[in-house]
């Protein structure tokens, strides 16, 4: 026991190795090996795996199953107000950030608003290149504006910014073709294709629930969900089945396409609020999205629980 207490000590607490703990102690690794096993079941180590007092880990794992996510964060909530919401998945998503961004990653931030609480509860990020992957929202939706959460993020990584100085939403097909071929767009898109990381928000095809939808009028939007819309991410749209919808609305805006989107090897997506269950369960079956973070109302709704 006792030299099982020491040999736990050396491992677990000073952090030394299998094989320096056997020339010190004149044994086999594998004998140093059966040790510590035998050092757990006396309990002489306990072991305790603890996660922040917000995460549910539980319907984190069950959520990461059910959907073939690389990983999912599922936030216990005190308040299901938006604000709130938005607070404390941005909170948690800004730690998320900050342990998986690496240096030299190209990190492409879409526009949100519970992205904007993300950039604000950060206070660091490895040095990396930002992107913005869509352009400005309408002044008809309160923001903060994507091009300074691109600065914002730029600023903490000590990295290159590369912003988009143009509407999101144009109003026809070749004003946005003209714009794609501005110059400092063009750069700004020909970025896209290199990202590592994309961070994108997700909405339900209803008011308040989508900022791509409140910046569009009535009939427009009556018109896109005749034709099956009920989900929305980063401009694109998806039917019920999770499948794209192509509408008039795919060129006659600046954003990241699809496709690209599909290339990209971490593609974080952040949703919160019960009424959006349905939109996300259709962006999760689209494939794009690798992480999650919600709230564990959505989770267990997501997961029949």
């Amino acid at each position: 026991m006792l030299m099982a207490a020491n040999v736990a000590r050396r491992f677990y607490l000073e952090g030394r190795s299998k094989v320096e703990i056997a020339e010190e102690f004149g044994l086999s690794r594998f004998k140093v090996a059966r040790i510590l096993d035998l050092a757990r079941e006396a309990g002489i180590v306990r072991i305790d795996i603890r996660v922040p007092g917000q995460i549910d880990a539980e319907l984190s794992g069950a959520l990461q199953t059910a959907y073939g996510l690389k990983r999912a964060i599922v936030v216990r909530t005190v308040s299901d107000s938006p604000d709130n919401l938005r607070s404390q998945i941005g909170t948690v998503a800004a730690d998320l950030l900050t342990e998986i961004v690496e240096d030299g990653d190209v990190l492409g931030l879409a526009w949100g608003r519970t992205l904007n609480v993300v950039l604000q509860a950060l206070t660091r990020l490895p040095r990396c290149t930002t992107v913005q992957i869509n352009g400005v929202y309408s002044q008809r939706v309160p923001s903060r504006g994507a091009v300074e959460t691109v600065k914002r993020a730029a600023e903490l990584s000590g990295g290159t910014a590369y912003p988009i100085y143009a509407p999101l939403i144009l109003p026809d097909p070749d004003t946005a073709q003209a714009l794609r071929a501005d110059p400092g767009i063009a750069t700004a898109f020909s970025w896209f294709s290199r990202l590592t990381k994309a961070v994108v928000s997700i909405g339900a095809w209803e008011e308040d629930l989508s900022t791509v939808y409140d910046a569009l009028d009535p009939v427009t939007r009556k018109a896109y969900r005749d034709l099956g819309v009920r989900a929305e991410m980063s401009t694109h749209l998806f039917d019920a089945e999770g499948q794209e919808v192509r509408t008039d609305l795919t060129d006659r805006v600046l954003t990241i396409s699809t496709e690209e989107l599909r290339q990209v090897p971490e593609v974080i997506a952040m949703a919160a609020g019960e009424e959006k269950v349905e939109a996300i369960d259709i962006v999760l079956r689209s494939g794009l999205v690798s992480t999650l973070v919600t709230d564990a109302a959505v989770a267990r709704r997501l997961v029949g629980g």
